[in-house]
């Protein structure tokens, strides 16, 4: 009989919590009894549960997650499983694919998919060596770990600038995910990790290749983005900066990182240029480097100039009680606006006008539920207002061509005439304001 998934969850829970309390007790243990937990039955099936809920595409087989629904989950679980055991898993190649880079049109980035059953491998590593790293991690770090995410991140950045530090070093490093040293991923797994086999895994699934169309290479260094494993690689190495930063250059400032977006707060410009050739310096030990054309200090304590962390654009404005106080305030940003505007821009092509209207609907407040989701913390309104007067123009400018009227005018009257406004979603009166916040932006 097929195993729950909630019990399934349970077990492996419990494993994680174990294993993380045995790391944070012992700060110098290196875990060597690993391999076997990672396909230990109820470890892949999970592992396969979160790779299933993601619904990725086919990595270079092609085999889908509905395919392997409809051949059986227990049979695919098996094989993996018979494999890993006897040492006969081999990782295919990723399947590259181009996505376009937000806000720079014409150019694209790299993105690596991977196979379903390498995704659900990748997948049970992490749940069994993610609670051990994790013991290690500090708080400066955001990105990808259990219990923190980017709006943490964003309020801590905005905790530091409240109390003074109001340089901030806005650093960016140079195609990092290209650019990882792997036997550098690997010392620096080795440190909490002696299991021999888990260890060959990771560095067989680092060094499985890319396949660009029909064309497969290998670079000899660096992650493809976009496996389970990749974040966790980057925090594994990134910790060392962490490491560092806290142990010899906090004077400086507040270091607030996700994965490999970071920023320093500092308190004058003296310390945000130290802090600059600090982080300059420890990066160049873990063989990566800061983007010269993407790094900059920032003085923001004027409001004249701001910078963008996370999806948000971040600056100094003035209160509205008092307009000689000023207080960090966040919005997002105009990379994030033009990515909007695009989603609701493609949801609603000419293309569509012959579309049911409650599918077109459904669509638009899919993605705007998961946009205001995550851009209602802060000092949104503004934005927020802009893209439902956007969202609304956008879907009359459709109605009208659906029924060969020119403007937006027919299809505006369609709108309000149905009495909900057609069932749209509202992102205007959704903000939820941090403590920091003084007013609506």
């Amino acid at each position: 009989m097929a195993e729950r998934p909630n019990n399934t969850r349970d077990k492996t829970r419990a494993l994680q919590h174990k294993l993380y309390l045995a790391a944070k007790r012992s700060p110098n243990r290196r875990f060597h009894a690993l391999f076997d937990r990672v396909h230990r039955r109820d470890v892949l099936r999970r592992a396969w549960l979160e790779v299933c809920a993601n619904r990725g595409a086919p990595g270079v087989d092609a085999v889908t997650i509905a395919d392997i629904e409809a051949t059986g989950v227990g049979p695919f679980l098996d094989q993996i499983e018979v494999a890993l055991r006897e040492g006969t898993y081999r990782p295919q190649p990723v399947r590259r694919v181009w996505i376009p880079k937000p806000g720079q049109p014409g150019k694209q980035r790299p993105l690596g998919i991977a196979s379903v059953a390498d995704r659900v491998v990748q997948q049970a590593i992490k749940i069994v060596i993610e609670p051990i790293l994790e013991a290690d991690f500090l708080p400066c770090s955001y990105g990808f770990r259990p219990k923190r995410s980017a709006h943490q991140a964003v309020q801590a950045k905005r905790e530091a600038v409240q109390t003074g530090r109001t340089w901030v070093v806005d650093a960016d490093i140079e195609a990092f995910f290209d650019q990882l040293d792997r036997d550098l991923i690997l010392e620096c797994l080795r440190e909490r990790i002696s299991d021999r086999r888990v260890l060959r895994l990771i560095r067989d699934i680092l060094s499985a290749g890319v396949m660009d169309g029909s064309v497969l290479s290998d670079s000899g260094q660096g992650t493809p983005q976009g496996g389970p494993l990749s974040p966790l690689i980057a925090n594994a190495v990134l910790h060392r900066l962490d490491r560092q930063w806290t142990e010899r250059h906090r004077r400086l400032g507040v270091l607030v990182r996700y994965a490999d977006d970071l920023c320093i707060c500092a308190p004058t410009q003296e310390r945000a240029e130290a802090a600059l050739a600090a982080l300059a310096q420890i990066l160049e030990g873990l063989k990566l480097k800061l983007s010269e054309s993407k790094t900059r200090i920032v003085g923001i304590a004027d409001g004249r100039q701001g910078y963008d962390f996370l999806g948000f654009h971040h600056r100094m404005v003035p209160s509205r009680r008092h307009p000689r106080v000023r207080y960090p305030a966040c919005w997002p940003s105009d990379k994030a606006m033009h990515r909007a505007r695009s989603r609701i821009k493609e949801i609603t092509a000419r293309h569509r006008r012959h579309a049911p209207t409650g599918l077109l609907v459904f669509e638009l407040n899919q993605f705007l539920r998961g946009w205001r989701q995550y851009y209602r913390y802060g000092n949104s309104s503004r934005h927020f207002a802009k893209l439902d007067r956007y969202v609304k123009e956008r879907m009359a400018l459709l109605l009208s061509k659906r029924h060969g009227r020119r403007g937006r005018g027919y299809g505006m009257k369609l709108i309000i005439s149905s009495g909900n406004n057609l069932g749209l979603e509202r992102l205007v009166g959704t903000i939820e304001f941090t403590r920091t916040a003084h007013a609506g932006r």
